[in-house]
Protein backbone atom coordinates (compact mmCIF):
# COMPACT_ATOMS: atom_id res chain seq x y z
CA UNK A 1 0.00 0.00 0.00
CA UNK A 2 1.20 3.59 -1.00
CA UNK A 3 1.96 6.15 1.62
CA UNK A 4 -0.68 8.14 -0.16
CA UNK A 5 -3.45 5.63 0.00
CA UNK A 6 -2.56 4.59 3.64
CA UNK A 7 -3.05 8.57 4.77
CA UNK A 8 -6.52 8.21 2.94
CA UNK A 9 -7.47 5.58 4.56
CA UNK A 10 -6.18 6.39 7.85
CA UNK A 11 -6.34 9.86 8.56
CA UNK A 12 -9.09 11.59 10.22
CA UNK A 13 -10.89 8.31 9.83
CA UNK A 14 -12.73 6.23 12.71
CA UNK A 15 -14.18 3.20 11.00
CA UNK A 16 -14.87 1.69 7.42
CA UNK A 17 -17.19 -0.86 5.98
CA UNK A 18 -17.20 -3.28 5.57
CA UNK A 19 -13.65 -3.35 6.04
CA UNK A 20 -10.39 -1.31 5.61
CA UNK A 21 -8.45 -3.67 3.75
CA UNK A 22 -11.42 -4.33 1.19
CA UNK A 23 -11.62 -0.62 0.45
CA UNK A 24 -7.86 -0.66 0.13
CA UNK A 25 -7.95 -3.33 -2.59
CA UNK A 26 -10.27 -1.25 -4.79
CA UNK A 27 -8.03 1.76 -4.90
CA UNK A 28 -4.75 -0.36 -4.97
CA UNK A 29 -6.15 -1.07 -8.79
CA UNK A 30 -5.85 2.58 -9.95
CA UNK A 31 -9.88 3.28 -9.70
CA UNK A 32 -11.09 6.45 -9.20
CA UNK A 33 -14.43 6.25 -7.11
CA UNK A 34 -17.53 8.78 -6.85
CA UNK A 35 -17.98 9.56 -3.47
CA UNK A 36 -20.07 12.18 -1.13
CA UNK A 37 -21.51 13.57 1.69
CA UNK A 38 -24.66 15.30 2.86
CA UNK A 39 -24.83 18.46 5.15
CA UNK A 40 -28.40 19.49 6.18
CA UNK A 41 -28.74 23.27 6.66
CA UNK A 42 -30.69 23.18 9.43
CA UNK A 43 -28.79 26.03 10.67
CA UNK A 44 -26.87 28.52 7.90
CA UNK A 45 -23.00 28.17 8.90
CA UNK A 46 -20.82 25.50 8.35
CA UNK A 47 -18.79 24.78 12.06
CA UNK A 48 -15.18 22.94 12.41
CA UNK A 49 -17.92 19.69 13.08
CA UNK A 50 -18.19 19.87 9.39
CA UNK A 51 -14.51 20.95 8.81
CA UNK A 52 -13.35 17.38 9.75
CA UNK A 53 -15.53 15.68 6.63
CA UNK A 54 -14.76 18.77 4.92
CA UNK A 55 -10.69 17.56 4.94
CA UNK A 56 -11.88 13.84 4.10
CA UNK A 57 -13.45 15.45 0.81
CA UNK A 58 -10.18 17.31 0.04
CA UNK A 59 -7.92 14.63 0.52
CA UNK A 60 -10.47 12.30 -1.89
CA UNK A 61 -10.54 15.30 -4.12
CA UNK A 62 -6.61 15.65 -3.97
CA UNK A 63 -6.12 11.85 -4.99
CA UNK A 64 -8.60 12.80 -7.81
CA UNK A 65 -11.85 10.60 -7.17
CA UNK A 66 -15.06 12.37 -7.79
CA UNK A 67 -16.29 14.13 -5.15
CA UNK A 68 -19.84 15.11 -4.63
CA UNK A 69 -21.30 17.92 -1.48
CA UNK A 70 -24.66 17.51 -1.32
CA UNK A 71 -27.13 19.61 0.48
CA UNK A 72 -29.94 18.07 2.08
CA UNK A 73 -32.79 20.15 1.61
CA UNK A 74 -34.68 17.19 1.05
CA UNK A 75 -33.61 15.06 3.86
CA UNK A 76 -33.52 18.35 6.59
CA UNK A 77 -36.83 18.46 5.91
CA UNK A 78 -37.31 14.52 7.99
CA UNK A 79 -35.10 16.31 10.63
CA UNK A 80 -32.34 14.14 11.45
CA UNK A 81 -32.22 11.66 14.58
CA UNK A 82 -28.65 11.25 14.87
CA UNK A 83 -26.92 11.87 18.47
CA UNK A 84 -30.08 13.70 19.99
CA UNK A 85 -31.91 12.29 22.73
CA UNK A 86 -34.88 15.02 22.74
CA UNK A 87 -37.24 15.37 19.52
CA UNK A 88 -37.37 18.50 17.50
CA UNK A 89 -39.14 21.59 18.27
CA UNK A 90 -38.99 22.38 14.86
CA UNK A 91 -39.41 20.59 10.87
CA UNK A 92 -37.59 23.14 8.59
CA UNK A 93 -39.36 23.55 4.78
CA UNK A 94 -37.87 23.25 1.70
CA UNK A 95 -37.71 27.23 1.43
CA UNK A 96 -35.88 27.56 4.99
CA UNK A 97 -33.18 25.20 3.80
CA UNK A 98 -32.51 26.31 0.77
CA UNK A 99 -32.26 29.74 2.28
CA UNK A 100 -29.85 28.43 4.86
CA UNK A 101 -27.97 26.90 2.15
CA UNK A 102 -27.32 30.04 0.14
CA UNK A 103 -23.83 30.16 1.51
CA UNK A 104 -22.50 27.22 1.84
CA UNK A 105 -20.15 26.43 -1.14
CA UNK A 106 -18.66 29.88 -0.28
CA UNK A 107 -17.98 28.35 3.63
CA UNK A 108 -17.00 25.10 2.24
CA UNK A 109 -14.72 26.52 -0.87
CA UNK A 110 -12.20 27.36 2.16
CA UNK A 111 -11.45 23.69 2.13
CA UNK A 112 -12.77 22.24 -0.86
CA UNK A 113 -12.00 23.19 -4.26
CA UNK A 114 -15.72 24.16 -6.64
CA UNK A 115 -13.53 24.98 -9.83
CA UNK A 116 -10.34 24.59 -11.95
CA UNK A 117 -9.15 21.05 -12.09
CA UNK A 118 -11.50 17.67 -10.74
CA UNK A 119 -13.99 20.43 -9.02
CA UNK A 120 -16.03 19.09 -6.45
CA UNK A 121 -19.55 18.88 -7.94
CA UNK A 122 -22.63 20.51 -5.99
CA UNK A 123 -26.33 18.64 -5.49
CA UNK A 124 -28.95 18.68 -3.94
CA UNK A 125 -31.20 15.85 -2.40
CA UNK A 126 -34.46 17.17 -2.72
CA UNK A 127 -34.23 17.08 -6.25
CA UNK A 128 -34.87 13.62 -5.84
CA UNK A 129 -36.18 12.95 -2.70
CA UNK A 130 -39.11 15.74 -3.63
CA UNK A 131 -40.15 13.76 -6.91
CA UNK A 132 -40.30 10.16 -4.99
CA UNK A 133 -44.24 8.63 -5.07
CA UNK A 134 -46.05 6.53 -2.69
CA UNK A 135 -44.96 3.24 -4.81
CA UNK A 136 -41.40 4.63 -4.81
CA UNK A 137 -41.02 4.93 -0.98
CA UNK A 138 -42.82 1.74 -0.45
CA UNK A 139 -40.21 -0.04 -2.60
CA UNK A 140 -37.46 1.45 -0.45
CA UNK A 141 -38.85 0.89 3.13
CA UNK A 142 -39.09 -2.51 1.90
CA UNK A 143 -35.86 -3.28 1.79
CA UNK A 144 -35.81 -2.96 5.56
CA UNK A 145 -37.43 -4.82 8.43
CA UNK A 146 -39.51 -2.94 11.63
CA UNK A 147 -36.54 -4.58 13.73
CA UNK A 148 -33.84 -2.92 11.91
CA UNK A 149 -35.01 0.48 12.56
CA UNK A 150 -36.60 -0.55 16.44
CA UNK A 151 -33.59 -1.70 17.78
CA UNK A 152 -31.38 1.58 16.59
CA UNK A 153 -29.70 3.07 19.93
CA UNK A 154 -30.91 6.31 19.89
CA UNK A 155 -34.22 4.84 19.46
CA UNK A 156 -34.48 2.56 22.35
CA UNK A 157 -32.71 5.18 24.50
CA UNK A 158 -35.37 7.90 23.48
CA UNK A 159 -38.14 5.55 24.68
CA UNK A 160 -36.24 4.34 27.69
CA UNK A 161 -36.31 8.16 28.73
CA UNK A 162 -39.94 8.87 27.51
CA UNK A 163 -38.89 11.07 25.34
CA UNK A 164 -40.80 11.58 21.92
CA UNK A 165 -39.63 9.97 18.82
CA UNK A 166 -41.62 11.78 15.75
CA UNK A 167 -42.34 9.05 12.77
CA UNK A 168 -40.57 12.06 10.75
CA UNK A 169 -37.53 11.49 12.49
CA UNK A 170 -37.65 7.97 12.22
CA UNK A 171 -38.15 8.14 8.35
CA UNK A 172 -34.82 9.83 8.02
CA UNK A 173 -32.29 6.63 7.85
CA UNK A 174 -34.90 5.60 4.48
CA UNK A 175 -33.93 9.46 2.50
CA UNK A 176 -30.34 9.12 3.43
CA UNK A 177 -30.22 5.78 1.84
CA UNK A 178 -31.89 6.73 -1.22
CA UNK A 179 -29.35 9.46 -1.51
CA UNK A 180 -27.05 6.66 -2.33
CA UNK A 181 -28.98 5.21 -4.64
CA UNK A 182 -29.74 8.27 -6.81
CA UNK A 183 -26.55 9.31 -7.13
CA UNK A 184 -25.08 5.86 -7.74
CA UNK A 185 -22.16 6.38 -5.57
CA UNK A 186 -19.20 3.75 -4.35
CA UNK A 187 -18.40 5.53 -1.13
CA UNK A 188 -20.40 7.61 1.76
CA UNK A 189 -18.53 9.64 4.19
CA UNK A 190 -19.95 10.97 7.45
CA UNK A 191 -19.32 11.89 11.21
CA UNK A 192 -19.42 8.34 13.37
CA UNK A 193 -23.06 9.52 14.73
CA UNK A 194 -23.79 9.25 11.22
CA UNK A 195 -22.90 5.28 11.33
CA UNK A 196 -27.02 3.96 11.45
CA UNK A 197 -28.37 6.00 8.29
CA UNK A 198 -24.95 4.96 6.51
CA UNK A 199 -25.51 1.33 6.57
CA UNK A 200 -28.75 1.60 5.51
CA UNK A 201 -27.40 3.35 2.36
CA UNK A 202 -25.25 0.51 1.99
CA UNK A 203 -27.86 -1.95 2.39
CA UNK A 204 -30.35 -0.29 -0.03
CA UNK A 205 -27.65 -0.11 -2.78
CA UNK A 206 -26.87 -4.05 -2.24
CA UNK A 207 -30.68 -4.34 -2.96
CA UNK A 208 -31.75 -2.00 -5.23
CA UNK A 209 -28.48 -1.71 -7.55
CA UNK A 210 -26.49 -5.31 -6.62
CA UNK A 211 -23.69 -2.85 -5.45
CA UNK A 212 -21.07 -3.03 -2.62
CA UNK A 213 -20.96 1.38 -1.33
CA UNK A 214 -18.53 1.50 1.18
CA UNK A 215 -18.76 4.15 4.10
CA UNK A 216 -16.22 6.11 5.55
CA UNK A 217 -16.86 7.60 9.10
CA UNK A 218 -14.83 10.50 10.94
CA UNK A 219 -14.64 11.05 14.41
CA UNK A 220 -16.47 13.88 16.73
CA UNK A 221 -15.20 16.76 17.94
CA UNK A 222 -16.01 17.10 21.51
CA UNK A 223 -15.74 20.38 23.64
CA UNK A 224 -14.44 21.01 27.52
CA UNK A 225 -17.64 19.63 28.90
CA UNK A 226 -17.41 16.29 26.31
CA UNK A 227 -20.42 17.35 24.13
CA UNK A 228 -20.27 17.61 20.28
CA UNK A 229 -19.37 20.38 18.70
CA UNK A 230 -22.24 21.72 16.38
CA UNK A 231 -24.95 23.22 16.28
CA UNK A 232 -27.55 21.49 18.06
CA UNK A 233 -25.44 21.53 21.07
CA UNK A 234 -25.18 25.38 20.55
CA UNK A 235 -21.00 25.34 21.09
CA UNK A 236 -20.35 25.64 17.28
CA UNK A 237 -17.00 27.07 16.09
CA UNK A 238 -18.16 28.62 12.51
CA UNK A 239 -15.87 28.37 9.95
CA UNK A 240 -17.20 32.08 9.73
CA UNK A 241 -16.38 33.37 12.84
CA UNK A 242 -14.13 36.75 12.82
CA UNK A 243 -10.87 35.54 13.22
CA UNK A 244 -10.09 36.82 16.60
CA UNK A 245 -12.63 35.16 18.00
CA UNK A 246 -12.03 31.87 15.94
CA UNK A 247 -8.70 31.84 17.61
CA UNK A 248 -10.15 32.39 20.61
CA UNK A 249 -12.64 29.89 20.67
CA UNK A 250 -10.18 27.27 19.23
CA UNK A 251 -7.89 28.23 22.63
CA UNK A 252 -10.92 27.15 24.44
CA UNK A 253 -11.08 23.73 22.97
CA UNK A 254 -9.33 21.13 26.24
CA UNK A 255 -6.12 20.04 25.90
CA UNK A 256 -7.67 16.47 25.45
CA UNK A 257 -8.70 17.27 21.76
CA UNK A 258 -5.42 19.10 20.93
CA UNK A 259 -4.08 16.21 18.84
CA UNK A 260 -6.86 14.74 17.47
CA UNK A 261 -7.37 18.07 16.26
CA UNK A 262 -4.44 18.38 14.54
CA UNK A 263 -5.13 15.19 12.85
CA UNK A 264 -8.28 16.00 11.55
CA UNK A 265 -8.56 19.75 11.02
CA UNK A 266 -4.62 20.23 9.88
CA UNK A 267 -2.69 19.13 6.97
CA UNK A 268 0.38 19.13 8.86
CA UNK A 269 2.08 16.09 8.15
CA UNK A 270 1.44 13.58 10.60
CA UNK A 271 4.61 13.00 11.71
CA UNK A 272 5.05 15.80 13.02
CA UNK A 273 1.67 15.60 14.87
CA UNK A 274 2.67 12.25 16.50
CA UNK A 275 5.51 14.47 17.68
CA UNK A 276 3.27 17.09 19.46
CA UNK A 277 1.43 13.38 21.04
CA UNK A 278 4.87 12.59 22.25
CA UNK A 279 5.82 15.88 23.69
CA UNK A 280 2.48 16.55 25.59
CA UNK A 281 2.83 12.96 27.19
CA UNK A 282 6.36 14.12 28.21
CA UNK A 283 4.96 16.51 29.60
CA UNK A 284 5.09 19.94 27.69
CA UNK A 285 2.54 22.71 28.13
CA UNK A 286 -0.41 22.12 26.13
CA UNK A 287 -0.64 25.63 25.30
CA UNK A 288 2.34 26.08 23.47
CA UNK A 289 0.60 23.64 21.12
CA UNK A 290 -2.88 24.78 21.50
CA UNK A 291 -1.60 28.28 20.11
CA UNK A 292 -0.25 26.71 17.36
CA UNK A 293 -3.26 24.57 16.25
CA UNK A 294 -5.55 27.64 16.59
CA UNK A 295 -2.87 29.99 14.25
CA UNK A 296 -3.22 26.82 11.94
CA UNK A 297 -6.52 27.01 11.90
CA UNK A 298 -7.08 30.55 11.63
CA UNK A 299 -4.57 30.91 8.87
CA UNK A 300 -6.28 28.15 6.99
CA UNK A 301 -9.43 29.47 6.76
CA UNK A 302 -8.55 33.41 6.48
CA UNK A 303 -5.61 34.03 6.35
CA UNK A 304 -1.47 34.06 7.78
CA UNK A 305 -1.74 37.75 8.05
CA UNK A 306 -5.08 37.47 10.25
CA UNK A 307 -3.91 34.81 12.16
CA UNK A 308 -0.70 36.67 13.24
CA UNK A 309 -3.01 39.21 14.51
CA UNK A 310 -5.39 37.12 16.06
CA UNK A 311 -2.14 35.54 18.21
CA UNK A 312 -1.27 38.97 18.86
CA UNK A 313 -3.95 39.92 20.44
CA UNK A 314 -5.35 36.90 22.28
CA UNK A 315 -4.31 37.22 26.04
CA UNK A 316 -3.42 40.72 25.80
CA UNK A 317 -3.42 42.35 29.14
CA UNK A 318 -4.66 45.85 28.02
CA UNK A 319 -7.94 43.86 26.82
CA UNK A 320 -8.58 42.09 29.87
CA UNK A 321 -10.69 43.15 32.60
CA UNK A 322 -8.79 45.03 35.87
CA UNK A 323 -9.34 43.55 39.36
CA UNK A 324 -7.59 44.10 42.27
CA UNK A 325 -7.46 41.14 44.90
CA UNK A 326 -6.30 40.85 48.10
CA UNK A 327 -3.59 38.85 49.59
CA UNK A 328 -4.54 35.08 49.96
CA UNK A 329 -7.68 35.49 48.19
CA UNK A 330 -9.37 31.95 46.56
CA UNK A 331 -10.84 32.03 43.85
CA UNK A 332 -14.38 30.82 45.65
CA UNK A 333 -13.65 34.58 47.39
CA UNK A 334 -13.95 36.32 43.56
CA UNK A 335 -17.44 34.74 43.10
CA UNK A 336 -19.27 38.13 43.76
CA UNK A 337 -16.45 40.49 41.76
CA UNK A 338 -16.72 38.34 38.41
CA UNK A 339 -20.67 37.85 39.00
CA UNK A 340 -20.62 34.45 38.88
CA UNK A 341 -22.26 31.83 41.62
CA UNK A 342 -19.85 29.56 43.77
CA UNK A 343 -21.38 26.36 41.68
CA UNK A 344 -20.74 28.06 38.31
CA UNK A 345 -17.23 28.75 39.42
CA UNK A 346 -16.98 25.05 40.31
CA UNK A 347 -18.54 23.50 37.09
CA UNK A 348 -15.82 26.48 34.60
CA UNK A 349 -12.88 24.37 36.92
CA UNK A 350 -14.35 21.22 36.58
CA UNK A 351 -14.45 21.34 32.63
CA UNK A 352 -11.18 23.19 33.08
CA UNK A 353 -12.19 26.30 31.74
CA UNK A 354 -10.27 29.05 33.89
CA UNK A 355 -6.79 28.80 33.20
CA UNK A 356 -3.64 30.71 33.45
CA UNK A 357 -2.03 33.04 30.97
CA UNK A 358 0.12 30.24 30.84
CA UNK A 359 -2.09 27.64 30.30
CA UNK A 360 -2.00 26.43 33.95
CA UNK A 361 -5.31 25.25 34.72
CA UNK A 362 -7.12 26.32 37.99
CA UNK A 363 -7.83 23.02 39.87
CA UNK A 364 -10.11 24.27 43.10
CA UNK A 365 -11.96 26.64 43.78
CA UNK A 366 -9.81 27.10 47.06
CA UNK A 367 -6.99 27.80 44.73
CA UNK A 368 -5.34 30.83 46.07
CA UNK A 369 -4.70 33.49 43.07
CA UNK A 370 -2.57 35.58 42.22
CA UNK A 371 -1.65 38.24 40.49
CA UNK A 372 -1.75 37.83 36.23
CA UNK A 373 -3.98 37.03 33.34
CA UNK A 374 -6.75 34.52 33.88
CA UNK A 375 -9.22 33.09 31.34
CA UNK A 376 -12.49 32.32 32.55
CA UNK A 377 -14.88 30.57 30.78
CA UNK A 378 -14.06 31.10 26.59
CA UNK A 379 -14.00 34.52 25.98
CA UNK A 380 -13.47 36.34 28.89
CA UNK A 381 -10.01 37.67 30.47
CA UNK A 382 -9.85 38.70 33.80
CA UNK A 383 -5.94 40.67 34.75
CA UNK A 384 -5.74 40.10 38.43
CA UNK A 385 -3.43 42.18 40.30
CA UNK A 386 -2.84 42.26 44.45
CA UNK A 387 -3.81 45.44 46.59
Amino acid sequence: MTKDVQELLSRGVDKIYPSREALEEVLETGKKLRLYQGFDPTGDKLHIGHMVGLRKLSDWQNAGHHVIFVIGDGTGQAGDPSGKKTGREKFFTRDELRANATNYVKQASKIVRFDGDNPVEVLFNGDWLNDLKLADFLNIAGNFTWQQLAERDLFQERIKQGSELNMREALYPFLQAYDSVAMDVDLEIGGSDQTFNMLFGRTLMKAMKGKDKFVMTTPLLADASGNKIGKSEGNAIALTDKPGDLYGKMMSLPDEVIVKCFEVLTRIPMAEVVKIDEAMKNGENPMTFKKQLAFQIVSDLNSKEAAEEAANNFLKPGSAEDISIKSGSKLRDLSETLGLSVSELRRLVEAGAIETEAGEKVDSIDTEMKSGVYRVGKHRFVKLTLS
